[in-house]
């Protein structure tokens, strides 16, 4: 039987969604803990990442409030929420180099990250457009419950920010779903994006407690990072990167799925991840 022939039948006996471990809800600080590990392991590499982003975020933030308001800068923020798991994928692959024993190379991770598979983050990007592009059409929406008055007080502004909140709040909810473990996962193994997806939504709503820890963790994280004038996120990016991967790793069981047949994940680790 021909290598190809194998191939297709090993996706045909695939599952179509990976199995999920039950996680303690103290497990994130132990995935916050390796994060820094790992950011110890490879400051040169992480730091330029996070430096990278951090830059990104901010020239949006600062053109967003010199050529709009400081109300299309706050939208512009909180739909990065919706795009941000796209820009953690090459701290995957500097973790999967560190589990491995490889030399650390940032072109290599942002190669893997953003060439190898492009096809599946494309896909990926585009779900996260579409929910980016439902919730800003229901933020327009919102402003029926605007005050029609000029300088709205705080109590005039409450259904508004009330119902608002709400709705965001949901809305984020579904993207913190699908993207948890999905974009590890391409990483990891050869599966197609809807399988990732899937295979996230069901492990957060079996963890739903852990994951609102981890989301938390993030959000406080990505706050720190703003209040500091986008300079403590160089430093907290990489460490949620590298998180997400051991998180990943802890929660989902991928055994069952192929590896890539090339790049830096088609080779197991050295040994299991530290716990």
């Amino acid at each position: 039987m021909t290598e190809d022939e194998n191939q297709t039948m090993d996706r045909e006996t695939m599952p179509f969604v990976a199995p999920c471990r039950i996680i303690s809800p103290l497990a994130p600080f132990k995935w916050l803990r390796l994060g820094v590990g790992d950011l110890k392991r490879a400051p040169r590499e992480s730091l330029m990442y996070g430096l990278i982003m951090a830059a990104i975020i901010a020239a949006v933030a600062v053109g967003a409030w010199t050529y709009g308001t400081h109300w299309l800068m706050i939208a512009m923020l909180c739909g990065f929420v919706f795009l941000a798991p796209l820009t953690c994928i090459g701290l995957y692959a500097i973790s999967a180099q560190l589990e491995r024993g490889q030399p650390v190379s940032l072109a290599r991770s942002l190669r893997a990250a953003f060439n190898r598979h492009l096809g599946n983050e494309m896909v990926f990007a585009l779900a996260l457009l579409v929910i980016f592009l439902v919730w800003a059409r229901a933020g327009a929406v919102m402003s029926v419950f605007l005050p029609s008055e000029a300088n709205p007080d705080l109590d005039e502004l409450y259904a508004y920010l009330s119902i608002g909140s709400i709705v965001g709040a949901i809305f984020a909810a579904v993207t913190f779903s699908a993207s948890a473990f999905s974009l590890p996962m391409i990483m990891h193994r050869d599966v197609d994006t809807i399988t990732a997806i899937v295979t996230s939504v069901n492990a957060v709503l079996r963890n739903k407690l852990a994951m609102m820890v981890w989301l938390t963790i993030i959000m406080i994280g990505l706050l720190v990072g703003l209040l500091t004038g986008f300079v403590g996120l160089v430093v907290i990016l990489p460490i949620i990167g590298f998180g997400a991967w051991h998180g990943y790793l802890e929660t989902i069981d991928a055994d069952e799925f192929p590896r890539h047949s090339v790049g830096i994940t088609s080779i197991p680790r050295e040994s299991p991840p530290l716990r």
